[in-house]
């Protein structure tokens, strides 16, 4: 019996060209970035049990327990929003950070002061909602993100936009950078 070979090939193809055109539609199906979202306790993807926080095992090495810092510091949460502001020149409370804000009013206000290049203070005011609440209580301002400039509360992200826009961020980061350059 004589096996052709011409014909094992063909069909070798067409299969390739047919699952490799399946894998294509099914990836381009599915949505360019998944929406972040921050969970916090017990949750189930897939049919697998996912888990934020650290089981009161006795096994547990304190090493390898989350810790909060500010609940192990002596300070109120109101002083250190109060210490955060005075020894950082530009301070931001934001939901995220500065390497991965996690909303767009965050991203923007960061994207804005990244091009005076100063140095950025940062919290994350998702890891923590009694901060969150303190940093409200210290400026008397809603929402977030929150910025300090030498001590000065000046906004969100709508006003280091036109304070940008219009020159005046400049201004008021000249000092900043030139501490910077000069550290240098």
């Amino acid at each position: 019996m004589q096996i052709d070979y011409n014909i094992y090939n063909f069909e070798s193809k067409i299969m390739a060209r047919s699952l490799s055109s399946m894998l294509l539609k099914g990836i381009a199906g599915l949505p360019a970035t998944r929406p972040s979202r921050i969970v916090f306790g017990s949750f189930s993807h897939n049919g697998m049990r996912f888990s934020t926080t650290a089981p009161n095992d006795p096994d547990t090495h304190e090493d390898f327990k989350p810790t909060n810092k500010l609940e192990s510091s002596d300070l109120s949460l109101n002083d250190v929003v109060e210490q955060d502001v005075k020894e950082n020149p530009v301070m931001i409370y934001m939901k995220g950070v500065p390497e991965f804000p996690q909303c767009g009013f965050s991203s923007l206000a960061v994207r804005v002061l990244k091009q005076y290049n100063v140095p950025l203070a940062s919290r994350n005011i998702l890891e923590d909602p009694e901060l969150k609440g303190a940093v409200k209580t210290f400026s008397h301002w809603p929402t977030f993100p929150q910025i300090f400039i030498k001590g000065e509360f000046i906004g969100g992200s709508d006003i280091i936009l036109n304070l940008h826009q219009s020159g005046e961020l400049k201004e008021k980061l000249k000092d900043v950078t030139a501490s910077q350059e000069k550290s240098e």
